[in-house]
């Protein structure tokens, strides 16, 4: 793509989210939606591949449909309560239309089927910001309706999202579904304690963001798309290949590790709201997670797959790339826990 192009592309996707971060005004709020999903179709169809193709035209329909849902629900509440301000989003069916419309941006479960198949479909470059910075305009939308939303409709679709993420990647073989599915799970974290401790949910998706890209930069570095051309990346680097595997273990939310923060001081704000079955069933789908996190650092350390390797000299790591990020997030992503005590004291002020 065009230098010059991809640019302007790249300025309107920032464009979009910043637009709709500042706006207070449904209209607003909707434009900087769209801004965003009309500048990242020109990215996810850049490749001119039939997959990519068809996970663009996925895209873009869902992503219309809840701009749509979006505009339906704001004219709803101006025309029965006469405020088209976010903040006084207060009828129950532009609540839950909204809320409902913002899950199909995010791919939260039951909406959630889009994701897998789109991701599926995109280069690693490309499904990390879907996977990421997408997520960032939906999410500032929902933080501020939050408050006018049933709790057990929040609760319900939080703790879906994390059964449906975690059941949905146990049998796959690609990495980007699996990261898909990873994303889905993680949403259904913050969703679950968005109502009670909104504060967490930032600390939450702050570290998804951290971790995910993360994963997708050390995928990219490997070049590796399946479980099968994961198992034998060790071959170009055996210290990516260990971080990789401590990674998917920060992502699955291990101790010592990065990832295990959130999950715990959301349980822990769990029980203190008097939602121990929630904080339980919360625990256990994440164990499904990590079940397949597991799985995929049982076939990159623990074996050698059987491979005849058809590429040309693929222990050859190219040095050409830049490797700054990857190592920034990577530390990130495995060492913030002992900070805990630190965030506890910011959150609390």
């Amino acid at each position: 793509m065009n230098p010059y192009v991809l640019t302007i592309l790249l300025s309107s996707l920032g464009l979009g989210t910043v637009l709709t971060f500042a706006s207070s005004h449904w209209l607003l709020a909707w434009m900087g939606l769209e801004i965003n999903t009309l500048a990242i179709i020109p990215i996810m169809a850049q490749q001119h591949h039939p997959r990519a193709i068809e996970a663009t035209t996925k895209y873009f329909l869902t992503q219309a449909t809840a701009a749509a849902m979006i505009l339906f629900a704001s004219t709803t509440n101006a025309w029965l309560v006469g405020e088209w301000e976010i903040h006084q989003l207060s009828h129950p069916l532009a609540t839950t239309t909204a809320m409902l419309a913002l899950a199909l941006k995010l791919g939260l479960a039951p909406v959630h089927f889009w994701l897998p198949e789109v991701l599926q479909g995109l280069e690693l470059t490309t499904g990390l910001i879907l996977s990421t910075w997408q997520k960032l305009a939906p999410f500032a939308l929902m933080i501020q309706v939050a408050p006018t939303i049933n709790s057990s409709l929040l609760v319900a679709i939080g703790l879906l999202s994390t059964l449906v993420g975690g059941w949905g990647g146990l049998n796959q073989t690609q990495l980007r579904k699996i990261l898909a599915y990873s994303s889905i799970a993680h949403l259904g974290w913050m969703v679950l304690i968005l109502q009670f401790a909104p504060s967490l949910t930032l600390l939450s998706l702050s570290l998804y963001i951290i971790m995910t890209s993360s994963a997708f930069l050390t995928l990219k570095t490997n070049n590796s798309m399946t479980i099968n051309t994961l198992a034998i990346s060790w071959t170009k680097s055996p210290t990516l290949a260990a971080l990789t595997a401590l990674v998917l273990l920060s992502l699955g939310g291990l101790p010592p590790l990065s990832g295990f923060m959130p999950k715990w001081l959301i349980l822990q704000e769990l029980a203190k709201q008097g939602l121990p079955l929630s904080a339980t069933l919360a625990a256990m789908t994440a164990l499904l997670s990590l079940y397949f996190y597991l799985r995929l650092c049982y076939a990159l350390t623990l074996t050698i797959y059987p491979n005849t390797l058809t590429a040309t000299a693929p222990w050859r790591l190219n040095f050409t790339m830049i490797t700054l990020p990857l190592s920034i997030v990577t530390i990130l992503a495995l060492g913030l826990l002992p900070l805990t005590p630190a965030v506890t004291a910011m959150l609390t002020l």
